[in-house]
This record gives structure tokens, C-alpha cells and sequence, in this order.
């Protein structure tokens, strides 16, 4: 990271006070100013010239700055007019940073469309580019940034971020741990989890109330390849863990009841062995896609 580019704790504070800004937590604004974090996020995300990095809440343009001197391009998402302009000072002597004044989301369960066409541009500048979510991101949505990429048909290759440690349990929980959801679910499914740092409050300014993680996320096209239908299959996970401890025969009922007949998911459910007091919460992942298959597959016959 080059001397110019080191945001610290200090420098911030002026940097805001010189132009009469405050960090606004309504928008999740907390900085990170250990600079040995920032350096380990962005090692981990092991950068190359190939890659393009797609980081949403630049922020002041920190972590931006010391991620063009490694990648091929960078796609900044800041909301936050007043931070757009103090990234875009700090960006300015990269020509690979385009930094995007925009919410990130279109809504819950898509990407902005501008950001998604950036993303696409650069990636289709050069043959041979891959695409990787490395930020610190808004602890408001980090859920669906995260969870809406795995959706994309864009083939990216690895996430590294900082989120809320609570968030982070809930991506690697295990069947019948408290943590334990759709998010899980959906993650697991297609992808290998890891949280591989643990942060508290003080490497933030401001300081946030609770624990963060920094965690590694990367594709698994072999786990992927084992669901039929991954829209079906979304649908099926975000659906049944809103009842996760209700009986699973009783939440399936309803969920397809327009669908197939309480007789045929009962044929099913007998077929693949369930209990009768089987829960969504003690099924293992491996056993969901198992059957979302079936149900998209007895869907699909019915129609």
C-alpha cells in the first residue's frame, strides 16, 4: 500500500472535519483504519491483473485505492454522495477504478442493473477476466449483495468481506444450531464458507457496537451441479425457513398447495425417507437440494 494511500483513524477524522462530513450510521458507515486488516482482506482475495473486483461502500476510496494497484479493473459502489466525492479524489490517479454513485441493489433480490452492466463491461474488456467481491461491506446489506451474487448467472470466483460476525455464523451454521436458515442453506449449497478472522469494534471508526468477520466465500461447481432448478430452488429455501420449526409436511402443504395434492407430497416425502416430525432446521444441506429436486421435479410434471 503505498504511503499516500494509508486512511488511518487520524487522517479520516481531519479529512471529515476539513470538509464538515460525519459518518452516517444510517447507511452503516464504519470504516476500517487498521491498515493490517485492510492489507489482509485484500491479500486474501489474492489479486491479479485478471481480475475484476466488484467492492460496494467505497467509502473514502481507502481499500479501492490499494486494490487498482493490484487488479485489472475495480468497480466501486458508493451510495453516500458526499463519500462518492472523497472516493473519488482519492481514485483519481487510477485509470482501472470506476466508482459508481448508486445503491448497489435494485431491491432485496437483485442487483442494481447499472452496476451489473459495469461489472459486465469490464469484464468482457479482455478475455480470460474473472469477477471477485472483495469490501467492507454495509453491515445493512450484506446479506443480499452476498446472497444476490451466488444468484447471478456472472461467474465470479471468490468473495472476501467484513460483515457482522453474527452474520457470518449464520452463513457457516450447521442443521440444528440457533444460526442455522436460508442463508446458510442457500450459501452451502453452492459455495465453501469460511470465516477466517474475527474483528472486534476498535479496528472501525466509528466504532460499531458489535463484532465483525472477515469472511472467504468461493464458488463450488461441483455442489452447484447438484441442483436442478437453482431459481426453483431459492424460491424453496427462502419459503420453508420462514416456518423452519414447523413440521416440514405441514410448511409443504401450504407452500405447493396450488401446485400437487397433499397425497403427492406425502408420496414424496415417504420416497425420501422423511419422519413425520422432520423440521427444515435439522435438515442438512445436502438433504434440501435433494429435495427441492424432487418437489421442482413433481412441480414440473403437474404443470
Amino acid at each position: 500500500m503505498k504511503n499516500s494511500d494509508r486512511q488511518t483513524r487520524s487522517y479520516l477524522m481531519e479529512l471529515f472535519d476539513q470538509h464538515g462530513f460525519h459518518p452516517r450510521t444510517d447507511l452503516g458507515q464504519n470504516f476500517l483504519i487498521d491498515l493490517n486488516i485492510v492489507e489482509f482482506v485484500v491479500e486474501r482475495a489474492e489479486l491479479t491483473p485478471q481480475d475484476v473486483v466488484l467492492e460496494v461502500g467505497a467509502g473514502t476510496g481507502g481499500m479501492t485505492t490499494f486494490m487498482a494497484q493490484q487488479a485489472g479493473h475495480v468497480v466501486s459502489v458508493e451510495l453516500d454522495r458526499n463519500m462518492h466525492k472523497l472516493a473519488s479524489v482519492a481514485t483519481s490517479p487510477y485509470d482501472n477504478v470506476t466508482l459508481l454513485n448508486c445503491d448497489a441493489l435494485k431491491n432485496k433480490n437483485s442487483f442494481n442493473p447499472d452496476v451489473i452492466a459495469e461489472v459486465t463491461s469490464a469484464l468482457e474488456a479482455e478475455p480470460g477476466r474473472r469477477l471477485k467481491l472483495v469490501a467492507n461491506l454495509p453491515y445493512s446489506i450484506a446479506t443480499p449483495v452476498v446472497s444476490n451474487l451466488v444468484a447471478t448467472e456472472i461467474p465470479w470466483a471468490r468473495m472476501v468481506v467484513t460483515i457482522q460476525f453474527e452474520l457470518g455464523l449464520r452463513m457457516r451454521a450447521k442443521p440444528r444450531s440457533s444460526h442455522y436458515g436460508s442463508l446458510s442453506v442457500w450459501l452451502q449449497s453452492q459455495c465453501d464458507v469460511a470465516m477466517i478472522k474475527k474483528l472486534g469494534p476498535t479496528v472501525f471508526w466509528p466504532r460499531p457496537k458489535v463484532n465483525s468477520a472477515i469472511m472467504q466465500i468461493m464458488p463450488s461447481a461441483e455442489k452447484r451441479a447438484q441442483i436442478v432448478d437453482r431459481a426453483f430452488f431459492q424460491d424453496y429455501v427462502r419459503r420453508l425457513f420462514h416456518h423452519r420449526r414447523k413440521f416440514l409436511r405441514s410448511v409443504l402443504v401450504g407452500m405447493y398447495r396450488k401446485q400437487l395434492p397433499k397425497a403427492e407430497i406425502d408420496a414424496l416425502l415417504e420416497q425420501q425417507a422423511f419422519e413425520a416430525t422432520a423440521r427444515a432446521e435439522e435438515l442438512d444441506v445436502a438433504t434440501h437440494v435433494q429435495l427441492a429436486n424432487a418437489l421442482c421435479e413433481a412441480v414440473g410434471q403437474a404443470a
